[in-house]
């Protein structure tokens, strides 16, 4: 049997040292395997009829991630698409409770709506800020620029309290961090950071009963019988979240059924602890260089303000982090080892 560092060492080889898994993930071998397949099924004329089952293996695939049942997860392309049905529920007037500067795709499509009240608190403030009246609570797991984690529990009871319902964006804690997608009423993945998938897949939960969203995307594969759906409109949707599915970018969800196959061989608790004890040294690092990082306690992205001007120079040097807002962000993930917190760290002391 395989260990942990052994799989993973047969799996990448990256050529630098990445600490960028915020931006996007590295691909596994077998996931680039499957995509050279599956394009050459496009190359060569052959019929991709078995790209579909693909989609529905990435579909199972996140559901047992995410602790839900199947039929309770759509499969699309973005966060903002998902965000957007969401957004297209809510009746004029509606208050949406926001962090503070949390990604864009969480946030745009309530503000373009118009007709909705979006108010905005501080990370640290959103449970203590849901009152009457407040219709939903959305916000990031994570945060992209710092890595803060959000007090999903304390949200959530808030929430309950006042009978606004959640929506979570698992983009940056997904593959990382425990999901319990069962305890919100909506939440959304991209699939190309953490969960180390090709770009182009991102999956919405909803509940049982859709939580009072309408399908206003969907297209014929959001159709019971796909195929009988394909002219005129749809004659009967899913009665599974499949309602609320894209038009699947066919490769990316050959690639991406490998790396969520090879995320459940490590074990998550296995990944997570791993991701956590690489951003805890490079903490630890940063204070013995005089630096302090944004506070994000168990996290696996560490943000240091003023660092952000050294990105380019680092990448020259061959270790590619991220300039956010003026901060230094780096990412740690599976494929990362101490050397390469120990480098970048070396490379922040000269």
């Amino acid at each position: 049997m395989e260990t942990f560092e052994s799989l993973v060492r047969s799996e990448f080889a990256p050529k630098n040292t990445f600490l960028n898994t915020a931006s996007n993930g590295l691909l596994p071998a077998r996931t680039v395997a499957a995509l050279h397949e599956a394009a050459l099924l496009r190359a060569e004329g052959r019929p991709l009829t078995s790209l579909y089952a693909d989609v529905e293996a990435a579909r199972a695939g996140y559901a047992r991630l995410a602790g839900v049942p199947v039929e309770r997860v759509a499969a699309g392309a973005s966060v903002a698409a998902h965000t957007g049905v969401i957004a297209a529920s809510l009746p004029a007037g509606a208050e949406v409770l926001t962090a503070e500067d949390d990604f864009t795709s969480v946030l745009n499509p309530f503000h373009v709506r118009g007709d909705l009240k979006v108010r905005s608190v501080p990370l640290e403030r959103i449970a203590e800020s849901v009152r009457p009246g407040t219709a939903l609570v959305a916000v990031s797991a994570a945060q992209s620029a710092d890595g803060r984690i959000a007090d999903l529990p304390a949200l959530r009871e808030a929430a309950r309290d006042h009978g606004a319902r959640t929506y979570v964006d698992f983009s940056q804690a997904a593959g990382w961090l425990p999901l319990d997608a069962d305890a919100y009423d909506y939440s959304a993945a991209v699939c190309f950071k953490w969960l180390l998938g090709p770009h182009g897949a991102a999956f919405l939960v909803v509940p049982e009963d859709f939580g009072g969203l309408t399908p206003v995307l969907a297209g014929w594969v959001a159709g019971e019988r796909p195929w009988d759906s394909c002219y005129g409109p749809v004659a009967e949707l899913a009665r599974s979240a499949r309602r609320f599915d894209l038009t699947h970018a066919l490769f990316t969800y050959a690639g991406l059924r490998r790396s969520l196959e090879l995320l459940e061989e490590l074990g998550l608790d296995a990944v997570r602890a791993h991701d956590l004890a690489l951003a805890d040294r490079f903490r630890a690092g940063l204070a013995s260089l005089g630096h302090e990082p944004v506070p994000a306690p168990g996290s696996a992205i560490v943000s240091v303000p003023g660092l952000g001007v050294r990105q380019p120079r680092l990448s020259e040097a061959g270790i590619e982090v991220s300039d956010r807002a003026g901060n230094l962000r780096a990412s740690f993930h599976l494929y990362n080892t101490p050397a390469d917190v120990d480098r970048l760290l070396d490379a922040l002391s000269d």
